[in-house]
């Protein structure tokens, strides 16, 4: 794990902890402002590419100032070394030295903390969120088009020690061509957050949520083999969510 990670992992939970504590420490203010809440997000983070993935969370009140929630989460991982590039022979596009996709599903629990209350139908609303739960990742083959001669074009799974030249390459298919020859690996996930509120109804609420999220796997993932691979991911994301509530 970089340096800056681990102090960013860190100064996030420091504050989060600090949060918490104020949360905690106002628990009995005010009513209920809603009895439970359900989003759906679009993910953003640092180990993905335009969109990271999509997730889903419902939370339910304890207190007037503590939720508890149980999400799910479906994101895309990349290595930092895929640089997309365009076949010479047909103009498709394909990603050098890729042999793995990597998605990961996280199902979590969580608790969630109201900072600063919103008023009914106007204002904004801060909340802390702190969740963990298992890493399904599904490792999915990298298929390529490859120009053996002139006459021979096969689809396979890419192999550096076999498709040595890209400029062979046609393109590469879908990712569901090789979805079917998934192979599972278990992990574990912890969340810290910041979540902020908007929305003009009582009854909906868009916003966006800020953190990092730690996945530790049990084995490494080889996404490129001619380049380092690691089983531990740190990602800042941020999620943007809509939702209704009651």
């Amino acid at each position: 794990m970089k340096k800056y990670q681990k102090n960013a992992l860190f100064l996030l939970m420091i504050l989060l902890s600090s949060a918490m504590v104020y949360a905690q420490s106002k628990r009995n203010d005010g009513d209920f402002m809603y009895k439970s809440e359900t989003t759906y997000g679009i993910n953003f983070n640092t180990n993905a590419g335009l969109i990271g993935g999509i997730n889903i969370k419902h939370s339910r009140a304890i207190t007037p100032t503590m939720y508890h929630y149980f999400g799910l989460e479906v994101v895309n991982m990349r290595h930092p070394k895929e640089q997309r590039t365009t076949s010479r022979r047909s103009g498709q596009t394909f990603i050098p030295g890729k042999q793995s996709y990597l998605a990961l599903i996280r199902p979590s629990y969580g608790r969630e903390f109201v900072l600063f209350k919103k008023e009914a139908e106007q204002g904004v609303q801060i909340n802390a969120l702190l969740a963990a739960g298992p890493t399904i990742g599904l490792v999915i083959p990298y298929y390529i088009d490859y120009q053996y001669d002139n006459r021979t074009q096969r689809t396979e799974k890419y192999d550096p020690t076999k498709h040595t030249l890209f400029e062979n390459v046609i393109g590469a298919p879908s990712v569901f061509t090789g979805i079917g020859e998934s192979t599972v690996a278990i992990g574990g996930t912890v969340r810290a957050g910041l979540q902020f509120e908007f929305g003009s109804f009582k009854t909906n609420v868009t916003g966006f949520e800020l953190g990092i999220t730690a996945d530790f796997m049990s084995k490494q993932i080889i996404i490129m083999p001619l380049a380092e691979n690691k089983s531990n991911y740190i990602s800042a994301y941020v999620v943007l969510f809509y939702g209704a509530r009651k």
